[in-house]
């Protein structure tokens, strides 16, 4: 595909955190985007807008994907409160597996050319030791009932393509945050504002993070690339944050000062054994890295924004959007 001809695109999710702001870029770039929505959200405005109802391993996609050169699939299921670990894994398993296999089968039936996929950095894992990020070539290491359905969905989608000649790309984002931001980010946010002691001052890890305006930037590349077809692409900003860099950045981004207490790892993770929120803490506390340099060589690309900016945007507008898990 050549970067500039004008495609028909669909995005599913397109009311998400991150498919509303993909439409938004590639009809900036004068594609023909079609959003493809399993419900109304108070009135999506786009009249091309198309309802698919439900995703899963029966869903008709045949009048959605008509037409269309690529599709984008934004659309996953992440966790929601109240449902307990067995609901939470059929419906993993249901909409990020057999619901993308489905999408799949039936675009490469429809003519369409290519199936961008964004999948999750947890298909590698929930960690990396310091200073040893991930890489495109590390071995897949879910440990969870969402990173094990994203896993299987590229796997599916790997074989469709063999069989089918569908291209597709298979991106990988870490932490995503930026204008509109939910969850615990919007939470931390929150806090820092707040100007309440958070117990950070002896962390001394790195996370990987990916702003959104530099995550769709990628992901619209992805739809005219032609270097991209085949390929597992890991993305972030290219500058990985300690916990306490980040509160000190989003502080400096509200024009507050932030107020870090210096309290022993180990209290925090008893703390968090006591309390229940171990994965919790193992977040604020832990590495997630990811090594870049293979997507960047391969696209000839670089984010286009700096986290500063970025995390400007975020704490402008901390909505309520649920966002895209990790």
């Amino acid at each position: 595909m050549s970067a500039s001809t004008a495609l028909a695109v669909g995005v599913t999710g397109a009311s998400g955190f991150v498919g509303r702001a993909v439409c938004a870029a590639l009809r900036e770039q004068h594609h023909a985007i079609r959003p493809l929505l399993r419900r109304r959200h108070g009135g999506h405005p786009d009249e091309s807008a198309l309802l698919v109802g439900e995703i899963g391993p029966d869903t008709d996609w045949r009048q959605a994907l008509l037409g269309l050169d690529v599709v984008v699939h934004c659309a996953a299921h992440v966790h929601q409160m109240g449902d307990g670990a067995d609901t939470q894994a059929s419906a993993y398993q249901r909409v990020n597996t057999d619901g993308t296999l489905q999408l799949a089968r039936c675009a490469a039936l429809a003519g369409v050319r290519r199936l961008v996929f964004i999948s999750s950095v947890k298909v590698l894992g929930e960690s990396t030791l310091h200073g040893h990020p991930f890489r495109h070539d590390t071995p897949p290491a879910p440990q969870d009932p969402y990173g094990q359905s994203k896993w299987a969905a590229e796997q599916g989608l790997w074989r469709m393509a063999a069989e089918t000649g569908l291209e597709v790309v298979v991106i990988r984002p870490p932490l995503v945050y930026g204008q509109g931001v939910g969850a615990n980010f919007a939470a931390l946010i929150r806090l820092v504002r707040s100007g309440w002691p958070l117990p950070l001052g002896l962390i001394n890890n790195r996370r990987s993070m990916v702003g959104l305006r530099n995550l769709v930037d990628l992901i619209c590349r992805c739809t005219t690339d032609t270097q991209a077809a085949g390929q597992t692409l890991l993305v972030s900003d290219g500058e990985d944050l300690s916990t306490p860099d980040l509160v000190l950045r989003l502080a400096k981004a509200m024009g507050c000062r932030a107020r870090i207490w210096r309290v022993p790892v180990a209290w925090m993770k008893l703390a968090g054994q006591l309390t229940g929120r171990s994965a919790q803490i193992d977040r604020l506390t832990g590495s997630l890295q990811v090594d870049i340099s293979r997507t960047c060589e391969l696209l000839n690309w670089h984010p286009p924004h700096t986290v500063d900016e970025e995390l400007a945007l975020a704490v402008g507008n901390a909505g309520h959007n649920k966002g895209i898990r990790p």
